[in-house]
């Protein structure tokens, strides 16, 4: 028999433990190891049975969520998975957790929403399931997605079909400028922060989904423009691709790329879930075989589960240079799996080799 993911609980409010218990019970690979109101109770709980997943909230008495992660990863790493609310200002401590290790995010206004439960459930045990297969090693370095429970029911797994059709197959004009697709989830934020402070200003232009809701990715964007040498920004609908330039595509809608003459722009648009998200990397990666064929790299990151594994493939028929992470660097290898495994990627790298590969691409485009 399998053994079972073990979780802890750890928030102040009565109403989210019993929900989130209510939630992961559901699931028969998850039992509930226990619940706890603040990090002092959870520190007695750990002391006595190590559990495989935490669920953490942010805001608690005695000692706030973004301390106790911190103590924990210093002293015994422990898949971590964050709860907050949706807002500006929990986006900003959300950055900050994922930089000190917890692996992943729920959130809370959704958890704390009844009538939502039956959507949101089978996302949220694929968040904790998630973290269970988290390395930690890697985890201090290159941590965390932000997940969102949409408001859609997760029953029937659309393809990037539900977006826009299959490539033709007709050869691609080169032009000047290449243009590189990047796709990333669990693990996403600092594999991402460490692959862009690697690049230069004048590196190619740049689109990246990262599976993350909305207003997260704009704090995201924004904290990485700060501390990279290119320009960091969300999308927005029409915004070029430039050299220098790197887009982000925002939370809970997909962006595609399209092409007018030689110049390529984004396009940013509602939709259903692709592989199960929104912003999806299939979408993305569809419509870079679709618009850039080989004057596009694409390049798949650490993530649970197989978005971006058929969109890579079609890339890499239409011509376009594909790398994926490699599996010792990687807090989670599924997506970059999938896509190796489908044939679609050229190349395997470390994450720290992966920004130098782009411009090595981009002299000999």
């Amino acid at each position: 028999m399998n053994k079972k993911i073990r979780v802890l609980i750890i928030d102040d409010s009565a109403s989210v433990r019993q929900t989130l218990t209510k939630v992961l019970e559901g699931d028969p690979d998850i039992e509930i190891m226990g619940v706890a109101s603040d990090p002092f109770m959870a520190a007695r709980k750990i002391q006595e049975e190590i559990p495989d997943v935490i669920t953490l909230d942010v805001e608690m008495p005695r000692m706030d969520g973004i301390t106790f992660l911190r103590k924990l990863m210093s002293q015994r790493p422990i898949p971590v998975v964050m709860c907050s609310s949706l807002t500006e200002a929990g986006s900003e401590t959300l950055l900050q957790a994922l930089e000190a290790g917890a692996v992943d995010v729920i959130l809370k206004s959704k958890i704390g929403a009844a009538d939502s439960l039956a959507d949101d459930a089978m996302r949220i045990r694929e968040v904790v399931k998630s973290a269970s297969h988290a390395r930690l090693a890697n985890a201090r370095r290159a941590a965390g997605r932000v997940r969102s429970a949409s408001a859609e029911g997760p029953a029937k797994k659309l393809t990037a079909d539900a977006m826009l059709p299959p490539p033709t197959g007709r050869a691609m004009a080169k032009t000047t400028e290449m243009v590189v697709c990047v796709g990333a989830s669990t693990g996403g934020t600092e594999a991402l922060r460490e692959f862009l402070e690697a690049l230069p200003a004048n590196a190619p232009g740049m689109v990246i989904v990262q599976h993350m809701p909305e207003k997260f990715t704009a704090a995201f964007a924004k904290r990485l423009n700060g501390l990279c040498e290119v320009e960091v920004k969300e999308a927005a609908d029409g915004d070029p691709v430039l050299r220098g330039h790197v887009l982000i595509a925002p939370g809970d809608k997909h962006m595609l790329l399209e092409r007018q003459g030689a110049r390529y722009h984004v396009s940013v648009k509602p939709g259903p879930l692709v592989s199960r998200h929104r912003p999806s990397v299939d979408v993305l990666f569809r419509s870079a075989a679709r618009s850039a064929g080989s004057n596009a790299m694409g390049i798949i990151m650490t993530g649970m589960g197989d978005d971006g594994a058929r969109g890579m493939l079609e890339m890499h028929q239409a011509g376009a240079y594909t790398v994926a992470q490699d599996e010792a660097t990687s807090v989670v290898f599924g997506m970059p799996k999938e896509a190796i495994a489908k044939g679609g990627v050229d190349r395997i790298l470390p994450l720290d080799q992966i920004a130098r590969e782009v411009l090595i691409t981009q002299q000999k485009s």
